[in-house]
């Protein structure tokens, strides 16, 4: 039986500078594309492949992302209240520890959005999932094909799926998209308060169980409004084709 993941959380605190003025009256992760929030494509993803309860993290404009949640009746909302303190990607993770359990969970930044090409890239993820050998299972897009993506990539990626970081001044043929699969036991390896997943990645990597799966689509950073035009042109342009 493939191994899937039934919790999730949605990295939602993000201040939306390099948005405004579209985030001037809210918070980026309630900015629409195709006519549904950010949020919520992110969420969807998680309700098509089984998962059951979401984590969401606050911050800017917190109050606004909280009543907006209130409509979703298809899966458990859990919010993480971080208006008093913004944690980081790392330590917002490490806070939502006792939501998890002892089994790897989805994360997701809610400003990244994708067009399927052939199936669920998250079940993929899910059916590639070794516990054994991973203690991260990250999505990658193709760093040349990506709307909104700025600089060099982020990893390489040898045969097996296992990741490195790219080299000084070197381009990388991959850039996360924003979405992986963690196991808990990593996470708890990071220190308290903020701090960004990148230093559970570098965890990772140092005893080769950071892996990644090439996303089958399109995927789009939505980083800014630019970024967001973009997006929105591809999809209207996608939806006009026969």
């Amino acid at each position: 039986m493939v191994f899937s993941p039934t919790r999730g959380m949605v990295l939602a605190a993000g201040l939306g500078t390099r948005m405004r003025p579209l985030t001037n009256d809210r918070p980026k992760a309630l900015i629409e594309v195709a006519g549904r929030t950010l949020l919520d494509h992110a969420i969807d993803r998680f309700v098509a492949v089984g998962v059951k309860m979401v984590v969401v993290n606050v911050h800017y404009k917190g109050e606004m992302i909280i009543a907006h949640l209130k409509s979703r009746r298809d899966v458990e909302i859990r919010i993480q209240d971080e208006r008093d303190l913004l944690l980081d990607t790392g330590g917002a993770l490490k806070r939502a520890l006792p939501q998890f359990g002892n089994e790897p969970v989805f994360t997701y930044n809610s400003d990244s959005i994708w067009l399927e090409s052939l199936g669920s890239n998250l079940g993929r993820m899910a059916a590639m999932w070794d516990d054994a050998a991973m203690d991260c299972l990250m999505l990658m897009a193709p760093t040349f094909s990506s709307i909104g993506l700025e600089g060099k990539g982020d990893f390489t990626m040898d045969a097996n799926g296992r990741l490195k970081r790219r080299e000084a001044q070197r381009v990388a043929p991959f850039a996360w998209p924003g979405v992986q699969i963690i196991h808990p036991r990593l996470i708890a390896r990071g220190p308290d308060g903020a701090f960004s997943t990148n230093r559970l990645w570098d965890m990772a990597i140092s005893q080769e169980r950071l892996f990644g799966i090439r996303l089958d689509g399109k995927w789009m950073h939505i980083g800014t409004p630019e970024a967001k035009a973009e997006a929105d042109a591809f999809m209207a342009a996608r939806h006009r084709a026969p």
